[in-house]
């Protein structure tokens, strides 16, 4: 819905509003205000859901805490119950788990990276690849990705359901597993488990080589869009390896500048309050972090795939190691910061997943039986992991009792939270002719949300049936200039 509002200074600015934003997790709003001369004056990504999980969770018995925080989303849960259980570990005593413990930790976490990224891809964002922006909404979805080019299609179906059968295996089901325990898992692999992981595996490691070969020809056909479309100059927050290397599953904070330069590096994550600060706004249920000493206007940042390729030294498998010197080049000694790179950047880190999900299959100690370790029981834990969309944070102090007192999490999509506020800006600048509204405009403000993969609520995927109204608003006397719906069957009608 639109309406009238007016900036600090007494002049009138027509309001347009996108609600919601399809083919993301989740539901979310955008707003531009345009003034007279059609010039966008203020851009903003609404998040108008709220979860509460900080808050319902004190009171909790902390061994609960990694069952229930993973309900926070339907997609990525083994994220969330791996920061958690990493937190728990320290509640527990445990600094160090067992060897088989992490391992089996680690080779969860992969298939959760693997499948993430696979319905990402190919179901949301590959159609802002393979079609035009004035492809007929209809088509311009997964349907059409499935009519047009089917062996695309299947190939994600099978790269998610691989990642899917990697998290069953090692956290008991696919969905909100048990296998995490207070210090450790509760199951290692078996052999016939670990036979049966290898089967694909080779094809799997195939697409994901396929698949980046597609991007790079979309890339080499048009950089020009590529360069433009959202891109901003930003800070790069991920975690890092202790000798450098790209790590999703544990190791220090590093950040840098937009020109690169280390902001610091290696920092022991259980500290990272003491460099980053979240601001609250009245206009969104998600936070805005910061880093503290850059202030809130220069020191947000952001974190995922491109961000994570940004910040390491090397990928430690050579596939993607290769494809990450190909894609550093662009850069040119410095950072890559185009937006859509993320779609890039990505399938490198599916490519490292299935590559390392290899490597770790054929680690022995991933049979091992010395699963838990436990210790002196301590009063905070701070849990950090990559998660497929970014550096996740899980913080909790609790009582003698063992309850919680207090819960902080810093979702990966928060940390990307002014990014996306920047990128949306960017292209209603480039592309609104502040008069005549179209259904590919929307779909180029939507795409620029899309490469970020945001989970606005923590919620399941849509695929772009969502209903959608959209309305210029005449500056001065509030009527209303054109409009444009899009049904929740996808059909789009024009206003007047």
């Amino acid at each position: 819905m639109s309406t009238l509002e007016t900036a600090a200074q007494p002049e009138y600015l027509c309001r347009i509003a996108i609600d919601p934003l399809s083919r993301v997790e989740g539901h979310g709003k955008v707003t531009l205000l345009v003034d007279r001369d059609h010039h966008v004056r203020q851009a903003r990504l609404h998040i108008v859901e709220f979860r509460g999980f900080e808050k319902f969770i004190q009171g909790r018995p902390y061994w609960e805490v990694p069952v229930v925080v993973q309900r926070l989303c339907g997609i990525c849960p083994v994220s969330h119950n791996l920061a958690a259980s990493k937190a728990v570990d320290q509640l527990v005593g445990a600094r160090e788990i067992t060897p088989t413990a992490e391992k089996i930790r680690r080779l969860m976490h992969c298939g959760q990276t693997l499948q993430s990224h696979a319905v990402h891809f190919f179901h949301l964002a590959s159609p802002d690849f393979l079609f035009d922006f004035d492809d007929p909404t209809a088509h311009r979805n997964v349907g059409g990705v499935m009519a047009d080019f089917p062996d695309i299609a299947r190939q994600g179906v099978r790269l998610r359901k691989y990642g899917q059968e990697v998290i069953r295996i090692t956290a008991g089901k696919r969905v909100h597993g048990s296998g995490n325990v207070p210090g450790g898992v509760n199951k290692a692999l078996t052999l016939q488990e670990r036979n049966y992981l290898l089967t694909d595996l080779d094809l799997m490691i195939q697409w994901g080589r396929n698949i980046l070969k597609l991007i790079k020809q979309a890339y080499a056909l048009n950089p020009g869009y590529f360069t433009h479309f959202a891109t901003i100059r930003s800070n790069y927050l991920s975690l890092v390896r202790a000798d450098g290397a790209l790590d999703l599953y544990h190791g220090g904070l590093r950040a840098r500048n937009g020109q690169g330069d280390i902001l610091f590096d290696h920092l022991d994550y259980r500290r990272y309050a003491q460099v980053l600060r979240e601001q609250v706004k009245p206009w969104s249920y998600m936070k805005f972090p910061f880093i503290n000493a850059l202030g809130p206007d220069k020191g947000w940042y952001r974190v995922g795939p491109l961000a994570r390729i940004n910040n390491c030294d090397f990928i430690p498998t050579p596939l993607a190691e290769a494809e990450r010197r190909e894609f550093a080049a662009l850069g040119e000694g410095q950072p890559v910061h185009l937006t859509l790179a993320y779609h890039w950047a990505r399938m490198i880190e599916l490519l490292h997943a299935a590559e390392a999900i290899q490597e770790l299959l054929l680690d022995p100690d991933i049979f091992g039986d010395e699963l838990v370790v436990r210790g002196k029981m301590t009063h905070e834990g701070v849990g950090v992991i990559e998660a497929p969309r970014g550096t996740l944070f899980h913080h909790y102090r609790v009582n003698e009792d063992g309850l919680v007192e207090k819960a902080n999490l810093i979702v990966s999509t928060t940390n990307n939270n002014q990014a996306m506020n920047e990128s949306i800006r960017q292209v209603a600048e480039r592309y609104l002719d502040g008069k005549e509204l179209t259904e590919p405009l929307l779909n180029q403000i939507e795409v620029a949300v899309r490469a970020y993969d945001p989970c606005l609520s923590c919620a399941t995927h849509a695929l772009g049936q969502m209903p959608l109204i959209v309305e210029l608003v005449e500056e001065e006397s509030g009527a209303v200039m054109d409009s444009l719906m899009r049904d929740a069957d996808g059909v789009v009608r024009g206003g007047h």
